[in-house]
């Protein structure tokens, strides 16, 4: 489709929410001029998450208008079985970006964290929004979700349903779903061998398409724009393999990393507090998983976007991953070093974003720890000359 077709598809969706009610008295633009930022910054920003979405930078001021609109969706926010991370990233923020600013002003009808009300005040809320927005709400869920005959390990409210049917009843009449995080992703932590309560990720308690937005925690700008690109076009992104958006997912963490020219030249981090460590070498060797690992950390980075681990010196955990708590331990040595066979044991370095999957990678280009080691024998040669 060409972009003119797409901008006009936008403007007619953006010129229907725009007739839906507005659930605040305030505005976004008001929002955002009150807390320092000007229309400018607020432009900057709108252009760099067109580019981050796959759109042209002419989007922009289309971008800033679905920013502008994004309190007229109504958001029901369920937390399972998780550490409301991924929540907390976002609220606890002690300088406030203009994504989670967005996040803020969007309307919250049920998010167990903010909220007020408990008990059967907050399931009759639940409840409320569920049927007063039929068909027009988002849903978002945070945490891994028992399921089966362990549907039990986890329930909610004085009437004891269990989490599984609380999603199963709010995905009904969602108008898009998201996952929240890894574990409600791909079941995480709390789906790690042997997984005693069964915890599933949302796409396996409901049959309706569930959008998967990973990491421990993901980026704000991920949750954020998923949220606008619902806006912009009404329909799923492009998901790669796991049904995560390819816009914020695509590219490996080792594709971006700033450390990713020490990789090329075998310049590596022997142990934590060397002289590699003190100059910025590739963690690869102390089992940093950024070759395997499909996310945008390196570009939107964490803390107000100052930094994130591999910047900070310890190597990515895999944590946007399937499985990662089982699949990328130990989580300081290369899998490659591992004593048994892994499915990620020979993974190749060259592999795409369409083309993993659980062993795919093992067949695709020269694996890891090849080129590293014949990058670090060529750095030995270079210096004994």
């Amino acid at each position: 489709m060409k972009y003119d077709n797409k901008l006009s598809i936008i403007k007619d969706r953006l010129e229907t929410i725009k007739n839906m009610p507005k659930m605040h008295d305030n505005s976004i633009p008001k929002l955002l001029e009150e807390k320092g930022f000007s229309r400018r910054d607020f432009m900057k920003w709108s252009s760099a998450m067109a580019v981050t979405m796959g759109l042209p930078v002419t989007f922009a001021p289309t971008v800033a208008k679905a920013a502008e609109l994004a309190d007229r969706l109504p958001v029901i926010w369920l937390h399972m079985a998780e550490c409301t991370g991924c929540s907390e990233s976002l609220l606890r923020t002690d300088t406030p970006t203009i994504d989670s600013l967005i996040f803020d002003y969007i309307s919250l009808e049920y998010h167990e964290t903010i909220m007020i009300s408990s008990g059967w005040q907050a399931e009759e809320n639940l409840e409320h929004a569920i049927e007063k927005y039929k068909g027009q709400y988002i849903l978002m869920v945070e945490g891994g979700i028992p399921a089966g005959s362990s549907e039990f390990y986890l329930t909610v409210g004085p009437h004891g349903i269990t989490g599984a049917e609380h999603c199963r009843i709010a995905s009904k009449n969602a108008a898009a779903i998201f996952a929240i995080g890894t574990c409600s992703s791909f079941g995480g932590i709390q789906a790690a061998n042997p997984n005693p309560t069964n915890a599933q990720p949302l796409s396996k308690i409901t049959d309706k398409p569930v959008i998967n937005v990973p990491g421990c925690p993901p980026s704000e700008k991920n949750i954020v724009g998923n949220v606008l690109h619902y806006i912009l076009f009404g329909t799923l992104p492009a998901l790669d393999n796991y049904s995560r958006p390819k816009w914020s997912y695509g590219l490996r963490i080792h594709d971006l990393c700033e450390r990713r020219g020490h990789f090329d030249a075998g310049e590596f981090v022997q142990q934590f507090g060397d002289e590699g460590a003190k100059d910025g070498y590739c963690l690869y060797k102390m089992g940093c998983k950024g070759p395997y690992t499909f996310n945008n950390c390196s570009r939107e980075r964490f803390n107000g976007h100052t930094s994130w681990p591999i910047q900070a010196g310890h190597g990515c955990i895999g944590c946007s991953e399937p499985d990662f708590w089982d699949t990328m331990g130990p989580l300081e040595e290369p899998l490659t070093d591992r004593l048994y066979q892994s499915v990620f044991k020979g993974m190749g370095s060259d592999a795409t974003a369409d083309k993993i999957g659980i062993g795919v990678l093992a067949i695709t280009g020269v694996a890891i720890a090849a080129h590293a080691a014949i990058g670090a024998s060529r750095k030995n040669k270079g210096d004994s000359k």
